[in-house]
This record gives C-alpha cells, sequence and structure tokens, in this order.
C-alpha cells in the first residue's frame, strides 16, 4: 500500500479512538433519589410484564 493509505488509515482509527475516549472522559454518572429508582423498577417491572404478556 501506497504510505498515504497509511496515513489515512491511522488518522481514521485515531479519530475514533481519540472519539470514544472523549465520549469515556464526558459520561457523567447519574445520581438517583430512592423513589426515582423505584419509579424506574415499577416501570421496568410493567415493560417486562408488557412484554411477557404480548409474546
Amino acid at each position: 500500500m501506497p504510505w498515504y493509505a497509511w496515513l489515512i488509515l491511522v488518522v481514521a482509527i485515531g479519530s475514533i479512538v481519540g472519539g470514544l475516549m472523549m465520549l469515556r472522559d464526558s459520561a457523567s454518572k447519574v445520581e438517583l433519589t430512592d423513589e426515582q429508582r423505584r419509579k424506574v423498577a415499577q416501570r421496568n417491572a410493567e415493560a417486562d410484564a408488557k412484554d411477557a404478556q404480548n409474546r
């Protein structure tokens, strides 16, 4: 392969890896109260029941 093909390949891989690292660094953990956790668990249970009913 010519040198410019290698250069394009390295730049593309670097862009992908750099983007993933920036995404990881900018991600923040969501803090939920106990009430919010309970609501999420209830919605998940309702969704699971609805999915089981539709099968």
